[in-house]
C-alpha cells in the first residue's frame, strides 16, 4: 500500500511465478518496483507497464509475474483497476456483482505486455475485490473449482463487511483445497462506507501470524 501523491492510495498485489522462497522473493521484486513508480506520482498503467519491462529486462522473459494495481484516486474521484492476470476482479456496484475478466497476460515474458485498466466512478456501497490463483484455481487437484460471485453475494452484508468477505474467500479456498492450498491465497478488499464527516482519524489494522 502507498499513499498517491495527488490524494488517495494504491494497494499492489503481486504473485510471481514458481512456489517457495524463489517465488516469494520474485513478488517483493515487483511489488516494490510497482510501489516506488506510485509513490513518486507515475500513473498505474504506465507503472504497470515500467514494472513490467523491469523485470523484462532483469529477467530475459525467462520469469512471469501476476501484477494488480488497485487504486482510490480521489484527483480522479475513481477506482483504477490495472491488471496483468489471468485472476478476475470482482466488482460490486449499485447493488450488482460482476467478473473484470478480460483476457490480460502476466507480465516479463512478452515485450509489449500492457495492462488491462479499467475505471470505476466512486460511490457509496462500491467494492473492489483482488484475488491471486491460490484462491481463482483453489480445488483443481481435486477437479472442483470456486464459484466466486456465488461465494461473495453470500459474504455481502449492509454495512460491508470487508474483513468478513476476505475471511469467507480464504475459507472457501481453503476448503476446496482440504487445507493444502497448491498456491499462495491472497484477498484484497476495497470498499467506500458511508461515514460521518468529523471522524477524520485514518486506521490501518494489521494481523501477521509469526
Amino acid at each position: 500500500m502507498i499513499e498517491r501523491p495527488h490524494g488517495g492510495f494504491s494497494f499492489v498485489l503481486a504473485d510471481g511465478q514458481g512456489h517457495g522462497p524463489a517465488a516469494k522473493h520474485l513478488s517483493h521484486l515487483v511489488a516494490s518496483k510497482a510501489v516506488s513508480l506510485l509513490a513518486d506520482g507515475v500513473r498505474d498503467g504506465a507503472a504497470a507497464r515500467a514494472t513490467h519491462d523491469f523485470l523484462y529486462a532483469y529477467r530475459q522473459g525467462k520469469v512471469s509475474a501476476d501484477l494488480t494495481i488497485a487504486s482510490v484516486d480521489l484527483a480522479s474521484k475513481t477506482f483504477v483497476l490495472s491488471r496483468n492476470s489471468m485472476c478476475p476482479l470482482i466488482v460490486l456496484s449499485n447493488g450488482d456483482l460482476n467478473l473484470v475478466d478480460q483476457p490480460s497476460q502476466p507480465i516479463g515474458i512478452y515485450a509489449w505486455t500492457k495492462p488491462v485498466v479499467t475505471e470505476i466512478p466512486l460511490g457509496d456501497g462500491l467494492a473492489v475485490i483482488v484475488i491471486s490463483d491460490g484462491v481463482s484455481q483453489a480445488g483443481r487437484r481435486y477437479g472442483r473449482q470456486i464459484d466466486l460471485l456465488t461465494v461473495v453475494r453470500r459474504l455481502i452484508s449492509v454495512p460491508l463487511a470487508v474483513q468478513s468477505i476476505a475471511d469467507g474467500l480464504l475459507a472457501d479456498a481453503m476448503a476446496l483445497d482440504q487445507g493444502r492450498p497448491e498456491d499462495d491465497a491472497s484477498v484484497l478488499v476495497l470498499a467506500t462506507q458511508p461515514g460521518e464527516s468529523e471522524d477524520m482519524v485514518r486506521r490501518l489494522h494489521v494481523s501477521f501470524p509469526v
